[in-house]
């Protein structure tokens, strides 16, 4: 393999139609390199809107795939004959929103190993983010939540959160904070490193860490209070040192969140705006440090086609090849 295992993420990004998901997929092809120039949606110029009835509605109506590179945004200036042994595979399915390709979504989450749920920041939770999130539940797929659009007028990340929690699970537990709402939305506040996170650039490809703003300071610290407390309790020495006053650094909090990530136990939030390139390259870091490699998933149960006899098979270059095809598609040029 010319990826190891543990450097692979096979992700689907999952939403009710029109959170901004092929836009936000938009964007993740372009800072990972596999497209040069942003496809806008209501262009009809969407890479993984490929159907002629899609680029026309810009909506997603069938599951796109497609392979992407990237390097932590901390580790983004090591030196390029470094930049291979430091660099993850991933995969990424994006999914229809609307409910009538519910089939689409299903058929997507049984090959996932983690999911980005993408939720308007205006609208919050809406009825097929409660069927897809519902589905993933059923095929225990790890999830993280972006909550988009928080440029748009009405947008509230406070709102947003609370329909998750009322709706979807109390699990759900932000990593980051907005600076400013609406037309002042300026950036987020990463709660792990207590910076102050904006995008410069023509396409928001800079990040520029800061100090916190003063004025948001006390909700910060309250917010990552919070984080801290709901993450240590996932693990039993990280809670030990914990209570004995010793404060958690930031590779043991990821340590704990990604475990109670990948059983399903906590679901970190993060926000941004994918339309105006705010957010997205830290939602990719979110996907390396918290979502499951193959290695991290127990063996999958399956029937062997001779025998009939039920077997498990785990993701071992070793084993037995097994695979499950969720998707078959007629090309317009090889049929």
């Amino acid at each position: 393999m010319t990826t190891p295992k543990n450097k692979i993420r096979n992700i689907g990004i999952i939403a009710h139609i029109d959170a901004g998901k092929t836009t936000f997929t938009e964007r993740v092809l372009f800072y990972t390199g596999i497209s040069h120039k942003i496809g806008e949606v209501h262009e009809g110029q969407a890479i993984m809107d490929w159907m002629e009835q899609e680029k026309e509605r810009g909506i997603t109506i069938t599951a796109a795939a497609t392979t992407c590179f990237w390097v932590l945004s901390e580790k983004k200036d090591a030196p390029q004959e470094e930049r291979k042994a430091i660099e993850h595979r991933i995969n990424i399915i994006d999914t229809p929103g609307h409910v009538d390709f519910t089939a689409e979504v299903q058929r997507s989450l049984r090959v996932l190993d983690g999911g980005v749920v993408v939720f308007d920041g205006v609208a919050g939770v809406e009825p097929q983010s409660e069927t897809v999130w519902h589905q993933a539940d059923n095929f225990h797929v790890p999830r993280l939540c972006f909550i988009n659009k928080l440029d748009r007028l009405g947008a509230s990340f406070e709102r947003s959160l609370a329909s998750i929690h009322e709706r979807l699970t109390p699990n759900a537990v932000p990593i980051q904070l907005p600076i400013g709402i609406e037309q002042g939305f300026a950036g987020v506040i990463d709660l792990l490193a207590m910076k102050a996170v904006r995008f410069e650039g023509d396409h928001g490809e800079k990040l520029m860490q800061e100090e916190i703003p003063e004025g948001l300071r006390a909700s910060v610290e309250k917010a990552r209070h919070e984080l801290v407390e709901k993450a240590v309790e996932h693990d039993d020495a990280l809670m030990e040192r914990y209570l004995a006053g010793e404060a958690p650094s930031i590779d043991d909090l990821r340590g704990a969140l990604r475990k109670a990530t990948i059983a399903g136990k906590l679901i970190p939030v993060l926000c941004g705006s994918a339309l105006k390139n705010k957010g997205v390259q830290l939602v990719l870091d979110a996907v390396i440090y918290y979502l499951p490699s193959p290695a991290d998933l127990p063996p999958v149960r399956g029937t062997h086609p001779d025998t009939h006899a039920e077997e498990f098979r785990s993701a071992d270059d070793d084993a037995p090849v097994s695979a499950l095809a969720f998707k078959v598609a007629t090309d317009p040029f090889v049929g």
